[in-house]
């Protein structure tokens, strides 16, 4: 038996004892499936509660200072259904991205039992990741949060306090989608409802005594709280109002651009079948891309249906891999070294070459 260095020219070594399978941990008898998924990091957990209170910091502002007050009750029926509507499945989505397995590899699989039970044959290689002590399949990256090795892992989001990948990859894209839509909608009304204000109700509290007497407005009158007019501002004093709708759409523009960004990286990722991580190393190793809309199918859950922008719908599963996938194919060294990422996580990588001596 001998073993083949990697790209970082480590010694050859003729035991398999190279892999330190010993300091493995077989992994637990797996749970039943649908178990939660959820990441226990500090920053990851506090960034999902202010994402959650600033879209409800949306919610009480359309609401309670923009549609309920308003006396156009069709104006405000429509647009509250398709705020809310849109707010509902923006946090459904973050919850299902944030609490479903994004495609984790077993943990402490690399157990010295378990790589002779590959019975592995000439150039044959497989990858251990060091970190979790578990063998990788191809395409899958070790997050230092997540503390696993995650298959078509795209990138870590606090924002949702997991991983993206090829489990979960749909509800992020949802997400991010719906955050867009409400921003959007948010400062669309947010613009009428400054437009209309400063044009009605607003426009006798800045008078002065000259201006208010050819109103025919007395001093008095002006003490007086706003009256109701046809379609009243809001039920808070102009100050308030004029805050609350300039924190909104500060909001609103902010994550208009940050969410339509990600959409369209996500998007992107998807049609060329190459995760962010992908992209950044640019591995020299040609890879079999599946078409664009296979990829696309098989990310949100089939044919083209409403199932696609419906959160609770699963995207299609994968086959659970077996042996054999762990297991990559070489022809000579220079194809192990082509194979390996030129990132810091591949090169605590090792690979191994079983030959029949």
């Amino acid at each position: 038996m001998m073993l083949i260095p990697t790209h970082h020219f480590r010694d050859i070594e003729r035991k398999p004892e190279y892999l330190q399978p010993e300091k493995c941990v077989p992994p637990p008898y797996p749970g039943p499936v649908g178990t939660m998924w959820f990441i226990r990091d500090g920053c990851g957990i506090a960034c999902a509660i202010v994402t959650w209170f600033l879209v409800l910091y949306a919610e009480f502002v359309v609401l309670f200072v923009m549609l309920i007050p308003s006396r156009d009750y069709v104006y405000s029926i429509i647009n509250g259904i398709v705020f809310n509507l849109l707010a509902f499945l923006a946090l459904a989505s973050h919850c299902r991205a944030m609490l479903t397995d994004p495609g984790a590899v077993p943990k402490g699989n690399a157990t010295k039992e378990f790589i002779e039970s590959l019975q592995l044959k000439p150039g044959q290689v497989v990858y251990k990741c060091p970190k979790c002590c578990s063998i990788k399949p191809d395409r899958a990256h070790h997050c230092s949060v997540c503390k696993r090795c995650i298959r078509k892992m795209d990138h870590h989001c606090p924002w949702v306090n997991n991983c993206v990948g090829e489990n979960n990859q749909k509800y992020f894209v949802l997400f991010t989608m719906y955050i867009a839509l409400i921003s959007l909608h948010a400062l669309i009304m947010v613009g009428f409802h400054f437009l209309h204000c400063f044009e009605e109700d607003w426009t006798t509290c800045g008078l002065n005594r000259e201006e208010m007497a050819e109103a025919g407005i007395s001093l008095h009158e002006k003490m007086q709280p706003l009256k109701v007019s046809s379609t009243e501002c809001s039920s808070f004093s102009p100050p308030t109002t004029v805050i609350l709708l300039i924190l909104l759409c500060f909001e609103g523009l902010l994550f208009l651009i940050f969410t339509s960004v990600m959409f369209g990286t996500q998007v992107h990722s998807i049609c060329t079948d190459e995760t962010g991580i992908e992209r950044l190393q640019r591995k020299n190793q040609p890879r079999e891309h599946t078409g664009s809309w296979q990829s696309v199918k098989e990310t949100f859950g089939g044919d083209f249906s409403l199932n696609w922008f419906n959160p609770f719908s699963r995207p299609c599963q994968p086959e659970i891999p077996s042996d054999k996938d762990l297991v990559r194919q070489v022809t000579s060294l220079s194809d192990t070294e082509t194979t390996e990422d030129p990132s810091e996580e591949t090169k605590e990588e090792d690979c191994v070459e079983v030959i029949d001596e």
